[in-house]
């Protein structure tokens, strides 16, 4: 896959944003997305990455600094020509909702007055969802939700998602398609993705780690270099050990109180 625009898709520029009447959550904070990657943003529960990503989808508007979508600042984008850009999907999404797939799916065209060429039956396809058109959303697996969902994504036509904690509360067997899901659409649709994520064993996946606490980076790069022990203490404050054996497969030590434990990782 080539790319013609070097530049950052999105970039943070020195943001800051706190909540109102409280202190400095997020604090000169420089982060970019370029065409083509897929970054995971790691991080404990509350370390800040759900606001940074409702900052950089434009849910939510920095108290400081400046971010750019294209080039452009994001603030000065109307609504729906955001939504052809970039789209954010929350970390939880209604699945009480008495929609059918189709009918879900197909609201990814509310920014457009023509329809883009991509349909519904197409972008199902591509999630794997073709045969599930017709079932109510409260029917579907928890994988089968976070794919309806992408679908509506692709149909949007937005070549840069910002996925909030998509792998959550999903087994290890769904979590592995979405990211595979995910892998081809990049390859396939030149999407570029941003995904936040608190599981150490799933960054490990990953080509880039944004390594993120109290609103803040410790680390940015490949997992071998943002995973360091010192990284993951300050992060998770819990002794952490990325390793690696004989065949090249990654896995994770940790040592509490009464013994270590090693948790394998195929990599």
């Amino acid at each position: 896959m080539s790319s013609v625009y070097r530049d950052p898709i999105l970039e943070l520029k020195d943001v800051g944003f706190r909540y109102s009447r409280g202190k400095d959550f997020i604090n000169n904070l420089n982060l970019s997305v370029r065409d083509g990657e897929i970054i995971g943003l790691l991080g404990a529960n509350g370390s800040g990455k759900s606001t940074i990503l409702k900052l950089a989808g434009g849910i939510l508007n920095p108290t400081d600094g400046l971010i750019t979508l294209w080039g452009n600042p994001l603030h000065l984008y109307k609504n729906k020509d955001r939504a052809k850009l970039l789209c954010y999907l929350p970390q939880i999404l209604d699945i009480n909702v008495p929609f059918r797939v189709r009918e879900l799916v197909g609201m990814g065209l509310y920014p457009y007055d023509v329809a883009p060429e991509i349909e519904v039956d197409e972008s199902l396809e591509m999630v794997g969802l073709k045969g599930k058109e017709e079932s109510y959303i409260k029917n579907l697996s928890g994988g089968e939700v976070r794919r309806t969902f992408i679908a509506m994504t692709l149909l949007q036509g937005a070549g840069l998602l910002l996925l909030d904690e998509p792998l959550a509360n999903l087994d290890i067997k769904y979590q592995i398609e979405i990211l595979g899901l995910l892998r081809d659409l990049r390859e396939k649709k030149d999407i570029s993705i941003i995904m936040a994520l608190h599981d150490i064993n799933m960054a490990l996946q990953f080509e880039k780690v944004i390594l993120i606490k109290d609103g803040k980076i410790l680390g940015s790069g490949g997992p071998e270099t943002v995973l360091t022990k010192e990284h993951l203490k300050e992060a998770f404050d819990v002794e952490i050990e990325i390793n690696r054996n004989y065949a090249g497969e990654s896995y994770i030590s940790y040592i509490n109180n009464y013994s270590q434990k090693n948790i394998r990782v195929i990599r």
